[in-house]
């Protein structure tokens, strides 16, 4: 393993930070560890010569390797059941009722990962509308800085670990046996085609066409430092409508003084409806 120099540890940890919002000022150990044979396979000799790199790149493919190193990209479907219970039982009447007119959800996946989250928001949504659904457009934005993820979660494909959580008859509903590859199955074409997946950096501005009734960004803000945290929460308040609902991870949380969110129970927040 490779050990990083104080001045390429601290170069490499600003530059993460700047550019995509991710303290790395206490993972010294983890980025010898995790980037030390990225660093080889590229032909360098130490650090200093891949930082140099990096830094001079801004973006592009070994930028984002270097992201999916560092971070964890571990989820699974259902993941966080009682978030999904919560927007099955009280979040998804509240949208309902309220859009009836236009029948228009806007529902965004923050940091969606490899796609487990949204399929998941896409099933509770067809179980709770039923026949209603083809009235609807449900269809969820879903982000996330990776391409490689995206890629993944465009093609669909999990193994049956990943499934463990959904109830038998969603497995049989919603997923189709991949021939050939025993304990793989493919998401179906009604749960593939109510997700907009886009590459976007939750460090930028947030300017979507719509403003949002449910925001999930679970699991992402544990690599923030807490201005940047308290910044991107600020900037989804903004491009959210009144009432709309954030939920963050389970290991998360938010200042209940600085935060513009009412706080509604643990990992879940909500804009007041009288906001504008």
């Amino acid at each position: 393993m490779l050990n990083i120099s104080d001045q390429d540890f601290t170069r490499l940890v600003g530059f993460v930070k700047s550019n995509y919002g991710i303290d790395l000022s206490k993972k010294r150990q983890l980025i010898s560890s995790r980037l030390s044979s990225t660093v080889a396979g590229m032909g360098y000799q130490n650090f200093t010569g891949y930082v140099d790199h990096i830094v001079s790149k801004k973006s592009g493919k070994d930028n984002e390797i270097m992201l999916n190193k560092l971070t964890t990209n571990y989820t699974y479907f259902y993941r966080e059941k009682n978030h999904f219970d919560f927007f099955r039982d009280t979040i998804l009447p509240y949208v309902v009722e309220t859009k009836k007119k236009n029948r228009v959800m806007s529902i965004w996946s923050a940091g969606c990962s490899s796609g487990e989250e949204p399929y998941t928001i896409t099933m509770l949504i067809k179980e709770f509308l039923g026949s209603q659904a083809s009235s609807w457009d449900t269809r969820i934005l879903a982000t996330d800085i990776s391409h490689d993820v995206l890629s993944k979660a465009k093609t669909g494909l999990y193994e049956e670990e990943s499934l463990r959580e959904l109830p038998p008859e969603w497995k049989r509903r919603y997923f189709i046996p991949v021939k050939g590859a025993p304990g793989t199955y493919e998401v179906s074409k009604a749960l593939r085609t109510n997700v907009i997946y886009r590459t976007f950096n939750l460090m930028n501005p947030i300017q979507f066409k719509l403003k949002f009734d449910v925001i999930f960004c679970r699991n992402v803000m544990i690599y923030f430092d807490q201005d940047t945290k308290e910044a991107l929460v600020n900037r989804f308040y903004q491009a959210s409508n009144p009432g709309a609902y954030l939920l963050i991870g389970h290991s998360e949380s938010l200042n209940k003084e600085r935060t513009p969110y009412d706080y509604i129970q643990p990992a879940t927040y909500r804009k007041n409806e009288d906001s504008i």
